[in-house]
């Protein structure tokens, strides 16, 4: 019998990653279990931010919980976006942060940055593992591609030689942050 995680989260394109990741844990979003509210990130790192949603959700379930947080860290803006990456504009809109982060760049020579996700697998018990994926590259000047979702299409990949907008979901899953992230997680959890 496999071990049940819950995933703090709701977002199925999550849940499928970690599912196909992790095939010997049932992998149930937490929304299937009854917990349905939103838990308010009021951390100041990935890390805390990812350890409240996995410690609520695993509290209030009885059952251990797994959570991520991620973004986009620009070595010009020091940082930023950071942990405000999924709400840079204001609204959620993956068009209106890429628009805000191109603009904050305009006249900026080092447009380094990389995409950085932080897991916390929390146990009721208190038990803690934690692992941190990341990916390096570079804003573009302009969006190019229609593939991924979030900043993928302004972000150029030094692993792949390419912007992640024109990457095959398959050839991102293979370098992504959250993948190295859950890669580690992997070899932990066994």
């Amino acid at each position: 019998m496999k071990t049940k995680i819950v995933l703090a989260s709701g977002n199925k394109k999550k849940l499928k990653e970690i599912r196909e990741m992790l095939p010997d844990f049932d992998v149930v979003p937490c929304s299937e279990l009854g917990f349905t509210d939103d838990v308010e990130e009021t951390g100041t790192t990935f890390y805390e931010n990812a350890l409240i949603k996995a410690k609520t959700v695993s509290l209030a379930l009885g059952l251990p919980a797994l959570a991520d947080d991620s973004g986009i860290c620009v070595d010009s803006l020091d940082g930023a976006p950071g942990i405000y990456s999924a709400r840079y504009a204001g609204d959620g809109i993956d068009e209106h942060n890429n628009q805000l982060l191109l603009k904050n760049l305009e006249g900026k020579e080092n447009r380094n940055a990389r995409f950085v996700c932080c897991m916390v697998y929390y146990k009721p018990n208190g038990e803690i593992i934690t692992a941190t994926g990341k990916t390096e590259g570079y804003v573009t000047h302009a969006p190019e591609g229609e593939n991924g979702f979030g900043y993928d299409p302004i972000f150029f990949s030094y692993d792949l030689n390419k912007c992640l907008g024109v990457a095959e979901p398959e050839e991102k899953n293979k370098i992504s942050h959250r993948y190295r992230a859950l890669k580690e997680l992997k070899d932990k959890l066994v």
